[in-house]
């Protein structure tokens, strides 16, 4: 008999139709059952011997919330018969429903072995126990999951103890992942906690890669992606990597019109083994980054969504790097501006903040001034070493592109037909705050925000909740403008100003959006396991 090894996961969902993803134990056929009737039912397709299946469900009624099960072969297989959860449930909106937007980033299932910071409570399962506490209440229309799904450079004790049941520890890449399926033992200790298990399975989620996915520092230079290309364990890692984004996260992103358009899934599901058209596929993303595109759009009624991939596909070479390459950026431009008036909120995912500390910002256009030789051969190699142990790799890492996403915004918030807000979401840099660019000429019509909230679930060490207080100061802008001068760098084509924050803990951001309305709160997991309000705040009144 076919059991569930993973899921099942709510991941994409509209006013008549849903898609639910699954892992089965072998080869079956995936159905989802719902209360009204509706469902859909489809075959697992294979991938390095693990068998999966993005079940597409129709026939449902919009402004509902219909309780589903899910069968293979025939059986049963969720909800468990001992499952102390609510029923899950698929919850379609109506044309006029506010739209409600959960958002965070960097989760560690469980801490990494030699761990020793606090680490507290997962904000996710929190988020789990007060809906199951309520289930008709409020809760978020789709989690947005902005990188570090996965940690596969920081792994737990548990998952070090099955790695080394089957290869040398001492032999590199060590106690991190290795190939494909360690990368599956990831998503198991991640996704099977009881609490995240039940929540993925009624909460529809949107997702999105960061470098922890892969490796810490993934992509941050040509000379970064050389070194690792040469070690002998580089490229198994990659492709794992790419692959296992590709099943267990990215397909689930698309719509099903999205995933009926698409080649790969359709060859995959038409084979009986996958395993080599998804490792092909995650080859020609490493090497020619340009040919695969990861980011995606996703309609909430009239709140426009814009997931933005700034890991594969940067430009390197010192000469023109740049955080889009010139398709993606295309993309995100043509996306943003498509059909202005259409909609009253753009969110643009991306999971590096646009605006950042002035300190942090002004250190990272310093180095890369030194790295592309601004000071000279000697300064650049010191560059390259500081860029690398500081993680100087967000926005203001890629002048160019910095820009060029201000000019966007300013565009696309400009003129009669603009949107309410225009509100640039992300994580990684583990606190939270609200920061407003202050433009130097016209100001745009929308309002403008960097919403920024990390960890779900990570440690705070005290260095870093001191570190960005004192790069949000005075004296640290100040210091920032040495560092400009220095790399003869030019003034950021805006200013800005923290408007929230910081704020540190374990937590989410959930947007509320009604109309031309948007609001804003920022919860966070205590000690109890209670989701505790910590601000909120109005950001657009209709």
């Amino acid at each position: 008999m076919a059991g569930l090894r993973l899921g099942p996961l709510l991941r994409y969902a509209d006013g008549s139709s849903a898609t639910v993803w699954i892992e089965a134990g072998r080869p079956c056929a995936a159905e989802v059952r719902c209360a009204d009737g509706s469902g859909g039912t489809t075959r697992t397709f294979q991938v390095a011997g693990h068998h999966y299946a993005l079940i597409p469900v129709t026939g449902l009624t919009p402004g509902t919330a219909t309780p589903y099960e899910v069968f293979l072969d025939g059986t049963r297989a969720w909800p468990p018969d001992d499952s102390p959860f609510p029923p899950s449930a698929i919850r379609t909106p109506a044309g006029d429903d506010d739209v409600r937007v959960a958002f965070g980033s960097c989760r560690w299932a469980a801490p990494p072995a030699g761990e020793h910071d606090p680490v507290g409570p997962d904000a996710l399962d929190s988020l789990a126990a007060r809906i199951a506490a309520d289930p008709d209440g409020e809760r978020p229309d789709v989690l947005l999951l902005l990188g570090d799904q996965v940690y596969a450079d920081e792994t737990s004790d548990a998952t070090r103890r099955r790695i080394a049941g089957r290869r040398d520890l001492t032999e590199p890449p060590g106690s991190e992942v290795a190939d494909y399926e360690e990368y599956t033992w990831l998503y198991d200790e991640s996704w099977r906690d009881p609490e995240v298990r039940w929540l993925l399975s009624t909460v529809p989620s949107c997702m999105i890669f960061d470098d922890h996915d892969v490796i810490d520092d993934w992509n941050t230079s040509a000379s970064w992606v050389a070194d690792m290309r040469a070690t002998d364990w580089w490229r198994e890692r990659v492709l794992s990597g790419l692959m296992s984004y590709w099943v267990y996260q990215h397909l689930g992103n698309l719509s099903p019109a999205a995933l009926a358009a698409d080649p790969l899934y359709a060859a995959v599901r038409d084979t009986p083994d996958g395993t080599d058209l998804v490792r092909d596929f995650a080859c020609r993303a490493d090497t020619e980054p340009a040919g695969v595109r990861w980011s995606y759009r996703r309609d909430f009624g009239r709140v426009r969504l814009l997931m933005v991939d700034t890991r594969a596909a940067r430009v390197l070479a010192e000469d023109g790097r740049a955080m889009l390459d010139a398709g993606q950026a295309r993309w995100l431009r043509e996306q943003a501006l498509d059909t202005p008036g259409s909609y009253d909120h753009l969110l643009v995912g991306t999971s590096l903040p646009w605006l950042l500390p002035h300190l942090v910002h002004d250190a990272e256009g310093w180095n890369a001034a030194l790295c592309r030789g601004e000071r000279g051969a000697r300064s650049a190699r010191f560059g390259e070493k500081v860029r690398r142990a500081a993680d100087l790799e967000h926005w203001a890492a890629f002048p160019d592109s910095f820009a060029a996403l201000t000019r966007l915004l300013a565009e696309v918030g400009t003129g009669p037909q603009a949107p309410a807000s225009v509100l640039v979401l992300s994580g990684d840099v583990h606190h939270a705050y609200v920061a407003e660019p202050r433009w130097p000429g016209d100001v745009p019509d929308a309002r403008v925000l960097q919403l920024t909230c990390s960890p779900v679930h990570n440690s705070i060490p005290l260095s870093i909740r001191a570190g960005f207080r004192f790069g949000w100061s005075a004296l640290a802008r100040a210091l920032g403008r040495g560092f400009r001068r220095h790399g003869r760098s030019p003034r950021p084509p805006v200013g800005w100003r923290k408007t929230g924050g910081p704020w540190f803990g374990n937590q989410l951001m959930t947007l509320t959006l009604r109309g031309r309305s948007a609001w804003l709160r920022l919860h966070q997991a205590r000690a109890d396991g209670a989701l505790v309000l910590v601000e909120e705040s109005e950001l657009t009144s209709g």
